[in-house]
């Protein structure tokens, strides 16, 4: 069994079914890492959904109920916060982004993301990106 650092782009795939859902879901067999963040990120990719009419208040509900239970190893963010904001800063992304990324740096565990833009600047950032393994969610197959 591998293990892999998820963002919220990966995550909110096990509950809404979207493009790359499939891969999505069959990282569900490995050991899985976030930042913490994660919950607050999914929470508002459920409440945008709702907005936008693509899932009601009680499939909102039910997605974000699954999240919070999700066997996936939620790390706190204070660890990973100065780290963050130097990535962030060298390859101009949220640090919010960049959480994952600290992450999965330090940890040494491949990064698994939906993120195509964030994935076009750690191919160009290749400084920043010297210690993470970035894997699109598109190719992965477990």
């Amino acid at each position: 069994m591998s293990e892999y650092v998820v963002d919220a782009s990966v995550a909110a795939k096990w509950v809404i079914d979207e493009p790359g859902t499939v891969q999505a879901l069959k990282l569900r067999r490995h050991v899985l890492y976030a930042p913490d963040l994660l919950i607050a990120e999914c929470a508002n990719i459920v409440w945008k959904k709702v907005r936008l009419g693509e899932l009601s208040e009680p499939e909102a509900s039910l997605a974000i109920g699954l999240l919070v239970r999700a066997d996936i190893e939620l790390v706190p963010i204070r660890r990973l916060a100065q780290r963050a904001v130097d990535l962030a800063i060298l390859l101009d992304h949220s640090a919010y982004d960049c959480m994952y990324l600290a992450l999965a740096e330090a940890a040494k565990r491949p990064f698994v993301t939906a993120d195509a833009r964030l994935l076009r600047k750690l191919a160009v950032e290749r400084t920043a990106a010297r210690l993470i393994t970035a894997i699109d969610l598109a190719v992965f197959d477990a």
